[in-house]
């Protein structure tokens, strides 16, 4: 299983917008361009420009290109825009839903507690992150790991989880109660743009 393991400050940096929302990656001062003086050189062409589009929604998601493809490609098959049900069906990813929930601070964090082993879907072990998860379905985590979700869900207070899940903070579910709609989905991306990369 491929997946990035250099710096995570660097990719907001390059891409220009913070991929993640903690102060590493939302304070001003880091969103200049890579590199000590944060030379960007040249205007961005239109493919440049379609490009930072398309790496802004991987590394939000944390997906690497040839998953991603994928991703295009089946939002493509499906009815309605391209550009929604793509949103919607990496919304819908395991590890995801563990971020939005709240549950864990970062994409890389709620990664990590999928793949190890810690978390539930209806009952049942799920150990990989991109498990599509479907409306009523069910998220929870095993007796070992508890704590350790209480201690994150008490530093991250004030997190809003978004109107398509249904968070239980005391028995540490949740449960997803719709589809998310694009206006709910708290990252500023044009999925326009990412469609026409890949045509």
């Amino acid at each position: 299983m491929a997946r990035y393991l250099g710096p995570k400050v660097k990719l907001s940096r390059r891409v220009g917008v913070p991929i993640a929302d903690i102060p590493k990656h939302t304070a001003r001062r880091q969103l200049n361009a890579p590199g000590q003086h944060g030379y960007r050189g040249r205007r961005p062409k239109d493919y440049g420009i379609r490009l930072t589009e398309k790496q802004k929604l991987r590394y939000h998601y944390n997906i690497m290109e040839k998953q991603f493809r994928r991703y295009v490609a089946e939002a493509g098959r499906r009815k309605g825009n391209t550009g929604d049900v793509l949103l919607q069906l990496l919304e819908a990813r395991l590890d995801n839903i563990v971020r939005r929930s709240g549950f864990v601070r970062t994409i890389w964090a709620a990664r990590q507690v999928v793949s190890h082993g810690h978390v539930l879907v209806n009952g049942r072990k799920a150990s990989k992150p991109s498990i599509p998860i479907k409306i009523g379905d069910v998220i929870t985590f095993k007796d070992n790991i508890q704590n350790v979700i209480r201690e994150n869900m008490e530093s991250l207070a004030g997190h809003i989880v978004p109107e398509w899940l249904e968070l239980n903070p005391a028995e540490l579910s949740a449960r997803v109660v719709s589809t998310p709609l694009p206006d709910q989905i708290p990252f500023d991306v044009n999925t326009n743009l990412i469609v026409e990369f890949y045509r």
